[in-house]
């Protein structure tokens, strides 16, 4: 009877074995060897090979293989594997390799892989069955679904913050007039995260091929993500919070560099402004009307026949002195650039990339040609050394003519045809050459690098504007992205949130929507609600098609206009803030629109489907986006407390609350024991903004730290040291407000700071550096952009609010109120 049952047993794991092996499906088998050198564990198994690489305490790189392992490549990841301490133990049943933050048990038949916390909890694990799997060229990894579990990121989705029960495609697509669930759209960053009993991690896939991530979509059973041919490359990442695991994979796949200042401004485009005449009026109209603006754009119509590196002839017919007029009226220029290449004899740019072979080919030599703009075309082939160099040394006439911001377009490849570039195209992919279907989803990254690499070079230590719609993992080291063409309508408002917070979970922060919509006409009321929004992004532009209506903030009315002028002042205001949250991003790649998820992860209620929009703009401003229909909206405030920008009124969190609404008030919050540096509003940021930093310190029992920056908001010098970077510490329990000495070598624009009280009893008595330090009560009004005799101030009214102010010399040295 005993032999009986073990007969039963054995044919069982037999059986369950071989169905894991069946004819359509492998999975890595038992291992035969492995062998830890240094920090590479590599691993033989009866099918199928893996080579795991200790990228750091919390990072763990899994290459697994059917046949060979290619050569080692990759455009995402940047970073090297840092030195630290790893185990490996040996047992019958598995191995265990292990850091001090992370530890990787490995089942030796058939082969899976389980990752735990150092004191055993389960973090994640594969599919007992299936773990790495291959159903012909298709290799995918399925992960046991743990209880509860949520997913974030994978960049530029559509759909919920919680992406449990959904499925998503990398495919980067050129999806004109997408809707809120479309997809793909225009950018592939397989990366996510998951989230289950208090415990995060992250997965990026580092394969450019096709992929899918399923998210326990149609099944109960697992996640998975697979690709449709190539290596199973992922890194796992494990940190105590959602914080350190953006830290860890941006230290993998880069960070940006310090934006120019002037990009942080307004800006305005359409498709399109010409002749120079119009664009010339139309930044007119905002100086006139005092409504701030730094960044004009030029789309395709001002090329010659929509050819690139070319000005139209007569639409504009001196580029040089309109770019010059601009500049003295305090704005700077950006052109749209798109990859293709007119086939026209004569034609510069086509001779020459012709004669020295730049472009995308087929396998028998002739080169690759579609229709775009301006007709048949062929493709520089980004992947290519050479060619990123000579795209890049082209941009020499636009640099000459004064343009400073490039806006790289139609580069998914897109075409007229639906965009079916054929997949056995073949790049060069850096001399090892590939067929189109692996280099796709990389193609339009590699464009905003070369484009990037190439001004950088040609602009003498200034920075420029690089903006992409395509982009891949890692995009965030070379350019800006936008979300594409949106639609004008209250539910693409809402989406766009949701899009530019997925995007920093994944490492992207300097992103933007078309606010206002780019397809369809805009109500008043949305263009209103839009630009509040739109101020409290990273990044800040108007944009809108060819067949709508004008869209300028003038255009929706005198309400319009004045709500307009009143978000955009502020945005201007709060500059200082601003440009130290970007800080923040270069030095550890936090995002400066933070989804609720990275600060409170486990709160059920950020997920909720009316909450789930809310975000930080920065570290300390809570911003509650709303349809331009309401006026009452219900509010989530997490725990803590928060003061209603509006009202000065503080609430407790955790709580829901009803906020009013009208188009005219986005609901804002602070969080308590922030610190919030602003300025003067200004009409550019070329203008002078005066000598005196208004530091507003809202009251609360939380402390905070907060890191304020500045440099010369141009040049690159700020690599060498040119900065200027004080930390700012509240501390509720010493009842002490300290800005540190300063570091760098630049001196700050301000000579003075006014501390600017939220909060703080009336009868405080306050020292500053052990003296007396009195403070006056009064009113302040950060939002009103107009003076109170004007007409249309009283339309658009916001409150003052109760305010102590002193000021005080900024100095370099310590400085300590106290009270």
């Amino acid at each position: 009877m005993k032999n009986f049952v073990f007969l039963i047993l054995i044919t069982f794991s037999v059986m369950n074995h071989a169905y894991s092996q069946s004819s359509q499906n492998r999975s890595l088998g038992r291992i035969k060897t492995q062998k830890l050198s240094g920090q590479t564990l590599s691993i033989d198994t009866e099918f199928g090979k893996a080579e795991i690489t200790v990228f750091g305490e919390g990072i763990f790189r899994m290459r697994i293989v059917k046949d060979a392992f290619q050569e080692d490549f990759s455009y995402a990841v940047s970073g090297k594997p840092e030195i630290c301490e790893v185990k490996l133990q040996e047992s019958n049943e598995k191995l265990t390799l292990s850091t001090a933050k992370l530890k990787l048990e490995i089942n030796r038949n058939p082969v899976r892989f389980a990752f735990y916390t150092p004191d055993g909890k389960l973090i994640n694990t594969d599919d007992q069955a299936f773990g790495t799997s291959w159903i012909g060229t298709e290799v995918t990894t399925y992960k046991q679904l743990q209880p509860g579990e949520r997913f974030i990121g994978l960049g530029e989705k559509t759909g919920n913050l919680d992406r449990s029960g959904s499925a998503y495609d990398n495919w980067n697509t050129d999806n004109p007039r997408y809707g809120p669930n479309d997809d793909p759209l225009y950018v592939t960053i397989p990366f996510y995260m998951g989230l289950h009993n208090g415990l995060v991690y992250g997965i990026f896939m580092d394969n450019t091929h096709r992929s899918r991530f399923n998210f326990g979509a149609s099944n109960n059973r697992f996640s998975s993500f697979s690709a449709d041919d190539g290596e199973m490359d992922y890194y796992f990442i494990h940190e105590t919070d959602v914080a350190g695991i953006i830290q860890d994979y941006t230290q993998l796949t880069g960070r940006m560099t310090m934006p120019p200042l002037w990009a942080l401004g307004y800006q305005q485009c359409r498709w399109s402004y010409f002749p120079d005449t119009e664009v010339l009026n139309v930044v007119k109209n905002f100086r006139d009307r005092k409504i701030p603006l730094d960044v004009i754009y030029l789309d395709i119509h001002y090329m010659d026949a929509y050819k690139i590196f070319t000005w139209h002839p007569t639409r504009f017919s001196n580029p040089q002195k309109l770019l010059s007029d601009l500049k003295s009226m305090g704005v700077h220029t950006t052109v749209i650039v798109d990859p293709g290449i007119k086939v026209e004899k004569g034609y510069a740019a086509y001779e020459d990339g012709l004669k020295k072979d730049m472009f995308i080919k087929y396998p028998d030599g002739q080169v690759y040609t579609a229709q775009v703009w301006p007709g048949w075309c062929h493709f520089p082939d980004f992947t290519k050394p050479a060619a990123r160099e000579w795209w890049g040394n082209n941009f020499s006439g636009l640099v000459a003519s004064g343009v400073e911001g490039f806006w790289n377009d139609m580069n998914e490849i897109a075409s007229w045809g639906g965009g079916y570039t054929p997949h056995l195209v073949e790049l060069d992919w850096e001399g090892k050459k590939t067929a189109y279907r692996q280099a796709k989803n990389v193609y339009g990254m590699q464009m905003a690098r070369s484009t990037y690499e190439g001004t950088r070079k040609l602009m003498n230590n200034q920075r420029p504007l690089i903006l992409t719609r395509a982009g891949y993992a890692g995009l965030q080291r070379y350019t800006a992205l936008w979300t594409g063409d949106n639609q004008a309508s209250e539910e693409h408002m809402m989406l766009g949130t949701r899009l530019l917070n997925s995007l920093g979970l994944s490492g992207v922060s300097f992103t933007g929507v078309d606010v206002g919509g780019f397809s369809k006409d805009a109500t008043p009321s949305l263009f209103a609600r839009w630009i509040g929004v739109g101020a409290f992004s990273p990044f800040f532009r108007s944009h809108t098609h060819y067949d709508t209506k004008s869209a300028e903030p003038w255009a929706y009315g005198e309400t319009v206009e004045n709500i307009s002028r009143n978000y955009i002042q502020l945005r201007y205001k709060l500059l200082p803030y601003i440009y130290s949250a970007f800080h923040e991003s270069v030095e550890t790649g936090m995002p400066v629109n933070r989804s609720l998820a990275i600060n409170y992860t486990f709160d059920e209620k950020i997920y909720h489907y009316i909450y789930q929009n809310q975000y930080l703009f920065g570290p300390s401003i809570m911003v509650a986006p709303t349809e331009s229909t309401r006026d009452l909206v219900k509010v989530y405030l997490p725990e803590g407390e928060w003061y209603d920008l509006h009202s000065g009124v503080k609430h407790q969190g955790n709580s829901e609350i009803t906020a009013e609404c009208p188009v005219h008030i986005l609901p804002l919050f602070i969080k308590a024991g922030s610190v919030i540096p602003m300025q003067k509003g200004v009409q550019s940021t070329s203008e002078d903004a005066g000598d005196v930093l208004y530091l507003h310190i809202f009251n609360g029992n939380s402390g905070s730290d907060f890191v304020y920056y500045e440099d010369d908001g141009s040049s690159y010098n700020y690599e060498k040291g040119a900065f200027y970077r004080r930390m700012i510490t509240f501390d509720p329990e010493k009842k002490q407000l300290k800005l540190h000495a300063k570091e760098g070598s630049y001196n700050s624009h301000f000579r003075k700071v006014q501390l600017i009280l939220h909060g703080f009893p009336e009868n405080s008595a306050f020292r500053l550096n052990n003296g007396n330090l009195a403070f006056s009560k009064g009113e302040i009004d950060l939002f009103n952009a107009l003076e109170p005799a004007d007409p249309q101030y009283l339309e658009t009214k916001h409150n003052k609010i109760n305010i102590l102010s002193s000021e005080t010399t900024m100095g370099d040295g310590e400085i300590v109120l106290s009270w």
